[in-house]
């Protein structure tokens, strides 16, 4: 059973409640529990279709954040082989919440770079929430050119709110940091293939997407500023994040129609976060394709096809 629900899927709630009652119920009882329990499994699934067929943007968000949604270290477990983190950015420190390292995507040697929220009230504390500061962005820097230098495929994930914006990551240069790891995106050689698997907020997320292709869950969200963010500077009133979401057009549909993005990744029946391995295996399969058509072109084709991409977006 689902363990946090959204406040628009109450019903759904309500549903998977009776469920979770039922089996517990005794098998002495005079209910046939197996049919009463099908008949609400059909009735979720039913509720579950009209609710995420008519998300609109601000349920989206809220989709988007879901703390049981896959995260980088879900997607090293699952689509990778023999990772091996590479830490610190040889000026600093080493961040938590943007990690790196090389591994094997099916079979193909990779360099990886991600942004992580964290699991769990101690994992998220250790991750400063998925908030990267400057040492996070300039370690990324270093990976990116190790990877530029011995030819390998990145692959980047980004779940974030946008980089951390305390005194002390402003004082260690988070804005150059930020500037400078898009300036290493997109002098690139080798293939660079970016995904948001939630939240892709603020200039913390442009820092990692700024690749040949960029992939985006179905209900994951793309953004310039948080919609909250957004409504305290229009409006000076955090409430309005609603009317926030809609006009910042951050869903997957919208930026696919900017032409931002290159691919939307569908979601399971009410989320990624509702069976997350079936949600990265539809990235896994969505990278592969993406990464083997990237690898026909030779490096100047790439720099070519990336600066045209962006000068293209108005």
């Amino acid at each position: 059973m689902i363990k946090h629900f959204l406040t628009f899927e109450k019903n759904i709630a309500d549903l998977e409640g009776k469920i979770e009652d039922l089996k517990h119920i005794s098998s002495n009882s005079d209910l046939n529990i197996a049919e009463e329990i099908g008949k609400l499994q059909n009735k979720v699934a039913d509720e579950l279709t009209d609710t995420y067929s008519n998300l609109n943007p601000w349920q989206k968000v809220q989709v988007a954040r879901h703390p049981d949604r896959p995260q980088f270290q879900d997607v090293i477990e699952h689509l990778i082989d023999g990772y091996l983190s590479l830490g610190g950015d040889r000026l600093f420190g080493n961040d938590n919440a943007l990690t790196g390292g090389v591994g094997y995507f099916r079979g193909k040697k990779v360099l990886l770079v991600g942004i992580d929220k964290g699991k769990n009230t101690n994992d998220r504390i250790l991750r400063n929430f998925g908030m990267a500061r400057p040492e996070g962005y300039r370690k990324a820097i270093r990976l990116m050119e190790l990877a530029n230098r011995f030819n390998l495929p990145i692959l980047s994930f980004i779940d974030t709110a946008g980089a951390y914006p305390g005194k002390g990551a402003e004082e260690r240069g988070q804005a150059q940091a930020i500037a400078s790891c898009v300036d290493a995106c997109l002098k690139l050689s080798t293939p660079m293939i970016s995904t948001i698997l939630g939240e892709g907020g603020s200039g913390g997320a442009i820092a990692l997407t700024s690749g040949n292709v960029i992939l985006m869950f179905e209900h994951s969200i793309f953004s310039v500023i948080s919609p909250e963010g957004c409504a305290s500077i229009l409006w000076r009133d955090a409430s309005k994040a609603n009317e926030a979401a809609k006009a910042l057009k951050l869903t997957a549909n919208d930026m696919k129609k900017l032409n931002i993005i290159d691919e939307i990744i569908q979601e399971p029946l009410g989320g990624a976060h509702r069976d997350y391995k079936k949600s990265l295996t539809l990235l896994g399969d969505s990278i592969e394709l993406q990464l083997n058509e990237l690898l026909k072109l030779d490096p100047q084709e790439l720099k070519i096809i990336k600066q045209n991409k962006y000068l293209k977006i108005t």
